[in-house]
This record gives structure tokens, sequence and C-alpha cells, in this order.
């Protein structure tokens, strides 16, 4: 079956920091475990809004590897959570084809947790209408440090060439090697940083910074971050008058 892909002017790849479950619920009076038991229903919004948008690859950062020295009550709580989107989204899931995939520390999640993330990522491995990949116990420093050992260990077993080492060698190394980079960013919550995330796949993302918290982040909010990536000109090192050139079928 052929791969469906956007129209020209979305982006094929969307990742996604959910950030504000905690201060969403402070603002509420509330405990942070309110926040994310809200944005889970975000979560299920955002997929089916890329879906429907027909985004191939939507990539969530659900949980960092610093997140891991939060209270224990908090993290238990988010892994429950995890838990519960895998057991009631796994039909809605299958019905539209969208495949189940997972980077980071998976190791480092709990045991049920890691057998129902198995499950669904085999369950839906044939799927072909869209990616859904979480980001769990995951960092973007240590995906690279990972690659560089590897990297480096097939390197002095003589199976790579160091001389022939180039960014497209070394980026084989990463967690996802087939997933393309990110077009575009989205962060919710108004903070303006990286947190880790994604740190050589986002080099020439489009970033969306919106002050909407996680849990109040809509189809409408996921639109308008689809129509601010359509208007802008992606120029990759190029000067505007390159890139109109190209895109016109002519010669930079």
């Amino acid at each position: 079956m052929a791969e469906a892909k956007p129209p020209d002017n979305l982006p094929r790849h969307v990742a996604v920091i959910m950030d504000g479950n905690g201060r969403w619920a402070e603002a509420r009076g509330q405990g942070r475990i309110a926040g994310h038991q809200a944005g889970i229903d975000a979560v299920r919004e955002v997929v089916r809004s890329a879906r429907e948008r027909r985004i191939r690859y939507l990539t969530l950062f659900a949980f960092s590897t610093e997140n891991w020295n939060r209270p224990r009550l908090e993290v238990d709580e988010l892994m429950r959570l995890l838990q519960r989107y895998l057991r009631s989204e796994l039909d809605e899931l299958h019905e539209h084809r969208i495949r189940v995939r997972a980077i980071g520390a998976l190791d480092r999640l709990p045991r049920v947790v890691r057998r129902l993330l198995d499950r669904a990522i085999a369950d839906t491995a044939h799927h072909d209408g869209m990616d859904l990949v979480f980001a769990l116990s995951y960092g973007g420093r240590a995906e690279i440090v990972d690659a560089a050992r590897r990297l480096a260990r097939d390197a002095e077993r003589g199976e790579v060439d160091p001389e022939q080492i180039d960014e497209k060698v070394f980026a084989a190394y990463l967690q996802a090697p087939d997933l393309p980079d990110p077009d575009l960013l989205i962060r919710t919550g108004g903070e303006s940083r990286l947190s880790n995330f994604l740190l050589w796949q986002l080099a020439y993302s489009e970033l969306h910074i919106t002050p909407v918290m996680w849990p109040d982040f809509g189809p409408g909010d996921f639109a308008e971050a689809l129509d601010a990536f359509s208007a802008r000109e992606r120029r990759y090192g190029l000067t505007g008058a390159q890139v109109r050139d190209r895109s016109q079928g002519g010669a930079a």
C-alpha cells in the first residue's frame, strides 16, 4: 500500500513537547497528577487531529530521563496513565492503522508498562497509516552518546572506516534511523527550550511555541501550529531566492 503523504505545505513529521500539565493543575488548585490525567485527553485529540490532517509521523515527548527524579507518587501515576492509554486506545489505533513505536531507555520502564508497550508495538507493527512514536525515559544527549559508543565499537572491530564517518553514517546509529527528522516541533506551556529532546534530529526543524498548557491544547491549537508552519519558508542555509528558484524547477 502506498504511503499517504500530507499536502506539500504541511509537515511530514511533527514532534511535540507536551508541557504544562503540572502548572495547569496548580492554577486550578489541584495536585499535579490531575494535570497529567487531563493531559491524556489532549494526547487522544492530537493523535486524532494528526491523523485527520494526514501527518505521517507524530512523536510525543511523554517522559524524559530527568523525569525519573520527580516525586515517586508522580512517577508512579505517569506510568499508570501510560498503561491506561495503551489499553484504552489500542482498538482505535488498529482501526486507523496507526503504528506504535517508542524511543528511549525503555529497559528502565516498570515491567508491566514495558510488557504493554511491547505488545502494542508488536500488534501494530504492520500498520501503515501513521507512526505514533512515544519518547519514554528519553534523553537526547543519552541517545547521541549511545550512538557514538556503538559506532566506536563497530569502528574498533573494523566494520566502519573512521575516515568514512559522516552525518549520514552517524545518524544510522540513532534509535529510530528510519524516521525522517521532524519538520515541526510544537512546545506547549510557553517555555522556550528543547529540554534534551531530539537534539540531533531537530537541527533544522521549525519551532512553534505556544503558551497554551498541554491539557488545553486541542485540535484548533494543532491546526494553528500547522498553519504557521505552512506559511514559513524553509531555506536550509540557502537564500530565499534560491529556494523559490528550486521550487519552480530552476537551477539554484
